[in-house]
Order: structure tokens, then C-alpha cells, then sequence
């Protein structure tokens, strides 16, 4: 999975997912050529390679012992994971919405991993407990609709969307959207906390714990909610509510296209030809998780922009992992935390091929990126779950 050898590779997820569901282990070699996969030499395997155009190099089992054992040396910045099982997968997305409007299904569906989509009614029926991984779409938990007001307030595609979400929450029993939304997203918190992998990305990030601070708290202004918003909304916010962020200042002007100080967008002075993010590098043996999610055959990576497209340092707990980060510009673009039982990744940005995607722009050909960087931090998460959990020393 180095950069030399591997012609895609998105697709070398896929065989190893495959290998996965065959019921066959296989193991990840943490910062071995580029965080390389070991799998069993089979026919079968081979030639699923050789389909999907995936770069593979057959070892003799002494050869395999040898790496292992290098892999293992105290000396080393490497670890063997094995990966047990394919973790089930859904995506949290709207229906009749289209699959290259996500980053992650349209990775999902490149590199051939299966997937099943869900949303509101699911969650909030329970469905969650089916999956052992979720990807939150580019959602907005706080009911403003992805403050696209003030752009796209006339456009027939907001309007509809707006009723059919006034419709929803009314079918579940809520009064307003804000309330369904706040729902769901504590829905979804209780699957993390009772053991799930949550990966979140652009507005479902910020979105998303902003919901849960404002249980409660009324902070849509009348043309999302028909209402005025509750005075001094900003005082009643509850950081202990939240996964990830702490003292941000909620944007109060709905026709600001932003919801708090969370997001970097407006305050970054960033060329694109020099927007890069940094991984951090993390002890193999001794921090495996971190290390698992930022496999990579770089270590600089390509920024790219989204409704959030990073993170303000000085706004993320103290116990939150910063895994990829922009230091001269003071924020972070990839994080990682626990919750309860359960982890959650929160990936700022919405398409790392597509440096500024807009509402309507074409979709990114993945065939052109087989090798992309910031695709495969998404396809780490969707490999974490598979890993064998070790037992707590006591």
C-alpha cells in the first residue's frame, strides 16, 4: 500500500473487505508499506486482485514470518492488526438523494464495499442496533436546513426539501424538524455510546453536536421553524452535551452561511495550491486505533473545502484526538474520540477530489483518483470496526 507499488489504492480496500466476508482474517500491517494488508494466498484472491485492478505481491510463508517479525521488533513503529470480521454498514442519507452527493458512498461504491442507507424513521425505530458502522451524510441535526437560506430560499429544490422534511417530522410525532432532528441525533449518540463506530463529515460534524447542546433551547429563527428563536439562546448551549466541541459561539444571522465558530471556512487565508493537512504519527503498539485511521502512503494530504470544511483548535475537548491538522492555520482537519463504549470520527470537508464541490457540480470520478489520500482516511474508519478488540489488562 506504499506509494510505489499499489496502482489503487481504493479498491485494495475492497478486496479486503471481500476477503473479509469469506470469512477469512487478515491481518494490517500498521506502517509497513504504507499500512499494507496480509492475506491468505488463495486462487480465488488473487484473481479478485487481478479484477479490480489492485497491485498485490505473493510472499512465501517464511517470507510472511520474517515481515512479521520485523513488524514486531521493539525497534519498529509497526503493528500486525488483525482484522476478523466485515463490519455491517450503514449511511445515514435521505432518500432520492444522489449517491455522488457523499464522499463516503461514492467510496464505498468505488472500492465495491456493500452498504445499506437509512434515515430518520430507522433510527429512530431502533435500526441503528443492526450495524456495526455508521456514516453520518452532510445532515443538519439543528433543523435550519444547511443555512442555504439566504442562496437558495427560492430554489425548488430547497422548497421541497424543506416540505418534505415538515412532513417527516410530523409523520414521527414532532412539531417541528428541530425537535425531530434532535432525536435522531440522540439516537444515534446512544448507538455510540452502547458500542457503535460513528464517521461524520463536513456539516454532520459540527451539526451534529450543536443539536445536542441545544436540547432544549430553541436557536431557529422563524423561516425555518415559523417561530421566533428563545432570547439569549447562545447562554442556555451545553457543552457537556457534546462529543467533541466546546465554547463555540452559535451564528445567529440566518442568512450567514454557517453555524458557529466551529468551522474555519471564513477564517482561513489559504491558497489551494498550498492547502495541505498534516497526519499525525502515532505509536503503532502502543496506540493502535489512531494509527489504524491514519494509514496513509503520505503523510501531507490535500486540503479540501466543505460547508465545514475544519476545525478550530481552541473548540475541541481536551480528550479528543487531533489526527490531521493545518498548523499554520490553527485548525484541525480529522478527528477521534470515545464515547461510552463506542468511537466517532469527525472529517472536516466534502469531497477530497473536488477542492470547492458545490451544490449541483458534477460528481468526481473516482477512476481518476484510485490512488487519493483523503479517500482513504474514509476507508480506514470503514476497515476499523473489523478489528480484533484486545483484552483490558487488569
Amino acid at each position: 500500500m506504499d506509494v510505489e507499488s499499489q496502482q489503487n489504492h481504493l479498491k485494495a480496500y475492497g478486496v479486503t473487505y471481500w476477503t473479509l466476508e469469506k470469512q477469512t482474517k487478515v491481518k494490517w500491517l500498521l506502517n509497513y508499506k504504507g499500512g499494507s494488508f496480509l492475506l491468505p494466498d488463495a486462487e480465488e484472491i488473487r484473481r479478485e486482485c487481478t479484477i479490480r485492478g489492485v497491485s498485490f505481491e505473493v510472499v512465501s510463508s517464511s517470507k510472511a514470518e520474517e515481515i512479521l517479525d520485523f513488524i514486531a521488533s521493539p525497534s519498529q513503529n509497526m503493528e500486525a492488526v488483525v482484522l476478523e470480521k466485515a463490519p455491517k454498514i450503514a449511511v445515514y442519507s435521505p432518500s432520492g438523494l444522489q449517491p455522488w452527493d457523499d464522499a463516503v458512498t461514492m467510496v464505498l461504491t468505488y472500492a465495491e464495499i456493500p452498504y445499506e442507507t437509512i434515515y430518520d424513521e430507522d433510527v429512530l425505530n431502533d435500526g441503528l442496533l443492526l450495524y456495526d458502522w455508521l456514516h453520518l451524510h452532510h445532515e443538519d441535526f439543528t433543523g435550519q436546513y444547511g443555512k442555504f437560506y439566504r442562496a437558495y430560499k427560492s430554489a425548488s429544490w430547497y422548497i421541497n426539501e424543506k416540505k418534505e422534511a415538515e412532513a417527516l417530522a410530523l409523520k414521527l410525532g414532532y412539531d417541528k424538524v428541530s425537535q425531530e432532528k434532535l432525536a435522531v441525533a440522540k439516537k444515534i449518540r446512544d448507538y455510540v455510546i452502547g458500542g457503535g463506530f460513528m464517521f461524520a463529515m463536513c456539516s454532520a460534524t459540527d451539526s451534529f453536536d450543536i443539536a445536542l447542546s441545544a436540547e432544549g433551547v430553541d436557536i431557529c429563527e422563524p423561516m425555518f421553524d415559523g417561530d421566533g428563536s428563545d432570547p439569549n439562546y447562545q447562554g442556555k448551549i451545553d457543552y457537556n452535551r457534546t462529543f467533541a466541541f466546546k465554547d463555540y459561539l452559535l451564528e445567529r444571522n440566518p442568512n450567514v452561511y454557517e453555524f458557529s465558530s466551529i468551522d474555519m471556512t471564513s477564517k482561513r487565508s489559504i491558497p489551494p495550491t498550498t492547502d495541505y493537512f498534516s497526519l499525525m504519527e502515532f505509536s503503532a503498539k502502543w496506540d493502535p486505533i489512531p494509527s489504524m485511521l491514519c494509514q496513509n502512503h503520505t503523510a501531507l494530504v490535500k486540503g479540501f473545502m466543505g460547508q465545514t470544511t475544519s476545525f478550530t483548535r481552541d473548540e475541541i475537548k481536551s480528550n479528543v484526538l487531533v489526527m490531521g491538522e493545518n498548523k499554520t492555520n490553527g485548525e484541525a482537519k480529522y478527528i477521534h474520540g470515545i464515547k461510552g463504549k463506542g468511537f466517532f470520527t469527525f472529517y472536516g470537508g466534502h469531497d477530497p477530489e473536488d477542492y470547492t464541490h458545490k451544490v449541483g457540480d458534477p460528481k468526481t470520478e473516482l477512476d481518476l483518483h484510485p490512488t487519493s489520500p483523503g479517500y482513504r482516511l474514509i476507508l480506514n474508519n470503514v476497515l476499523f470496526p473489523a478489528a480484533k478488540k484486545k483484552k483490558q489488562k487488569t
